[in-house]
Parts: structure tokens; sequence; C-alpha cells
């Protein structure tokens, strides 16, 4: 699937020398914006975030009411967007602070899942299963609420990807509890 022209509408400028950018097929003959005066190439590409699935020891999980766009006032998972200075795992752990106060580790790579963005087009997320080791559940910088939930008290949680990440979490615990019976 190549990219089409109207995926650039809003990519005018360089951001190295501020030329005005054509649109025109690279090396690998796939369409993108490119600066004529210093040769910078704009690469779309997907954002990588992460997301947390905080599970404590009644397994109830942690979800936040988002306080800022993308889904303002929508329930989630503890996540975020990858800082260019972090990996995946650095990721959730900060997230997990700034979100809901509680200091975590992480237990488990749940996977990735790939998923739209209103903001971004495509969003690639990491999920993982944390561990709380210390803090204060609270709602945090980019959340209103922060709470427990039982996997059947959840409420609709907005982004794919966290339903697919909580998804996954339950079905390991009931299959777990279905080993243990």
């Amino acid at each position: 699937m190549s990219i089409k022209k109207d995926s650039y509408k809003d990519i005018n400028f360089c951001i190295r020398c501020g030329n005005e950018l054509s649109i025109q097929n690279d090396n690998e003959d796939k369409l993108r914006p490119h600066c004529d005066k210093c040769s910078w190439i704009f690469y779309k590409n997907p954002i990588p975030a992460s997301a947390c699935v905080i599970l404590n020891d009644k397994n109830e999980i942690v979800i936040i009411k988002r306080k800022v766009e993308p889904q303002l006032g929508a329930w989630a998972l503890p996540s975020g967007y990858i800082e260019i200075n972090q990996n995946p795992e650095e990721c959730a752990i900060e997230e997990m602070k700034e979100e809901t106060g509680l200091n975590g580790e992480i237990i488990e790579f749940l996977g990735y899942y790939p998923d739209f963005s209103p903001l971004y087009e495509k969003v690639i997320s990491f999920g993982f299963l944390m561990k709380v080791i210390g803090g204060k559940l609270q709602a945090g910088d980019d959340a209103t609420e922060a709470r427990y939930v039982t996997f059947d008290d959840c409420p609709e949680i907005v982004f794919p990807s966290h339903r697919y990440f909580i998804e996954k979490v339950k079905k390991r615990i009931s299959h777990e509890e279905l080993a243990t019976d």
C-alpha cells in the first residue's frame, strides 16, 4: 500500500532549512516530501506508544479517564507516546507513575498492536503487564480519574489496542484459574 499525495497535505516546509517541499518519488519509488535545497526527506512513520495493564492481587486493573486529546474524557489504560530517549519499557514505567501515582515494574511484555490515530494516522502500541511496587493510586498529569476495576465492571475502553491488551490478560487469568481448580 503506497502513501498518497493527500497524506502530506500539511507537510509544506523543510524542518532543516525552511524551504518549500516538493512531493516526489524517492530512490525506493515511494512518494515523499523532499527539500530541493538541502535534500532532507520527510518520512511518515507510525508513532510508538506504551500501554500498561496494572494488575493488583485481586485481579483488578487500573484505568484512567483521559484529561487530554485524543479521546478527552474517555476511559483508557495508562499510556503514552515513547520519547526519543526512551525504550518502550522505560515509557511504560514512566507513564504508570505520571498517570496513576503508582511505581511499577514490568512483569511481562504483552505484544504490540497497530492502531489508527486521529492525531498521527497510525500508532503502534506496546503493551506491558505491570506490578505495583509503591506509590498511591491517584489521577496524574494526563488523567482526571484513576481507579481499579474488575474485568467485568470495566467501562468501555476507547482504544482498540488497550482493549486487546486487557483481553489478553483477562484470558490468561481465566486460564490460570481453570488450571488451579
